[in-house]
């Protein structure tokens, strides 16, 4: 069993960028969704995987990820995922001690940009990139699987 334990914050401007590599482009189906949890399908270049995810806690969910033979995942998006579709480019930037995911989002989404630390428990202390926002960890307009339905460019 795989715990996940991530913080999540907008990213108020452009200078994570003189840190980051090449971003890798994601797409990511969902096949269910509720409050606590999701199953979803997800794309890189050259991976694919389905994800389950159920919240303990705000900040603490069981994560279960498995590889899936590409024209599974490319079927999955076409006759099993729910409508709505995340778009995104993610950066990976190290910053004191710790790797920050930096997501781009395409699409529906555009113009959202979003940066998250995965922690190895709850209370971890971390350092602030002075790029970052204002956290939206408990914010559930922003959780991906939420995202698909309800786009950041219709708020």
């Amino acid at each position: 069993m795989g715990i996940e334990i991530e913080r999540k914050f907008l990213v108020k401007n452009d200078s994570w960028r003189l840190h980051a590599g090449t971003g890798m482009f994601y797409r990511q189906g969902y096949v269910a969704s509720d409050e606590t949890g999701l199953v979803r399908v997800s794309l890189t270049v050259d991976q694919s995987w389905l994800t389950i995810k159920r919240a303990q806690s705000p900040l603490r969910r069981l994560e279960y990820e498995y590889p899936l033979p590409r024209d599974d995942a490319e079927e999955m998006f076409r006759e099993v995922c729910l409508s709505g579709q995340i778009q995104k480019q993610r950066y990976r930037i190290p910053h004191a001690g710790h790797v920050w995911e930096v997501d781009v989002f395409e699409a529906e989404n555009a113009g959202l940009v979003v940066a998250e630390i995965e922690l190895s428990e709850e209370g971890e202390t971390f350092e602030r990139p002075d790029w970052l926002g204002k956290e939206i960890s408990t914010d559930s307009r922003y959780f991906a699987m939420n995202l698909a339905r309800h786009p950041y460019t219709i708020w």
